[in-house]
C-alpha cells in the first residue's frame, strides 16, 4: 500500500476469514460473508479518530468503543471494516501516521462506499 491511498484486493471472501475463540478473525481482519470482497486502504496523515469518524458518517457503527479514538473496528450495512494505525518513516527524520482500513463486504456496496472513503481520507490525509 502506497501513501496515496492505493489500493490491493487480498482475493476472495474466503481469504482471512477464519475465526478465533471470540467470533473474530486470528489475523485482525473482519470477518467476511460468503460472496464479500476484501480490500485495504491506507493513506498517511491521518489519525484512526479521524478514519472511524468518515467511516461513520459514511453510514457505520462503531463496534466496541464510542471513542473514535479508540476504534478498530466500523461495521455498517453489507460492510465492515477493521481499522489499524502506526507510526511510518516518511523521510529521514520525518514520522507519520498511517491508517490502514481493511475493507470487507458486497462487492455492489464497497463499489459504493470506498470512492466516497477514499476522498474524505485524501482531503486530509494526504
Amino acid at each position: 500500500m502506497t501513501a496515496d491511498g492505493e489500493t490491493r484486493a487480498d482475493g476472495d471472501a474466503g481469504e482471512g476469514s477464519d475465526t478465533g475463540d471470540d467470533g473474530h478473525p486470528g489475523d485482525g481482519l473482519p470477518t467476511a460473508e460468503e460472496g464479500w470482497e476484501r480490500e485495504t486502504v491506507a493513506y498517511r496523515g491521518i489519525s484512526r479518530r479521524l478514519a472511524a469518524h468518515y467511516l461513520v458518517n459514511l453510514g457505520g457503527e462503531l463496534v466496541g468503543t464510542d471513542d473514535p479514538a479508540e476504534a478498530t473496528r466500523v461495521d455498517g450495512d453489507g460492510w465492515r471494516v477493521a481499522l489499524s494505525a502506526e507510526k511510518v518513516t516518511a523521510a529521514a527524520a520525518i514520522e507519520l501516521t498511517e491508517v490502514t482500513a481493511e475493507f470487507v463486504g458486497d462487492p455492489e456496496v464497497l463499489a459504493e462506499l470506498l470512492p466516497k472513503y477514499r476522498q474524505k481520507a485524501m482531503r486530509a490525509g494526504g
